[in-house]
């Protein structure tokens, strides 16, 4: 399994807020074969294959693209453990804050 960790920032949509943005970003992402847990400041993806990730993550930011962002600044963070199955949880185990 590969955890991710995405944020896409739509530039020169002449607003401040971007939670418009980020809801077609999410429901793009709904769309794939990925699971998400959207945070704060980004969304944890976690996704069976790199092809799977990439493909929901170009979803993601086309979905802004399609919103009207004249510039998209897409950040993807990608944690592929090849030695052992991991999850969002399984991190969050390892390090004791995991309470969901």
């Amino acid at each position: 399994m590969i955890v991710a960790e995405l944020s896409i920032l739509p530039v020169g949509t002449g607003r401040t807020g971007v939670s418009e943005y980020v809801k077609a970003a999410i429901g793009a992402l709904k769309q794939a074969d990925v699971r998400i847990v959207p945070r704060a400041m980004a969304t944890e993806i976690e996704a069976k294959d790199l092809e799977t990730l990439l493909f929901a993550v170009k979803l993601a930011h086309e979905a802004v693209v399609a919103k009207g962002a004249k510039r998209v600044v897409t950040t993807l963070r990608i944690d592929h453990r090849l030695d052992k199955e991991a999850s969002i949880e399984s991190k969050l185990r390892s390090i004791g804050s995991y309470d969901e």
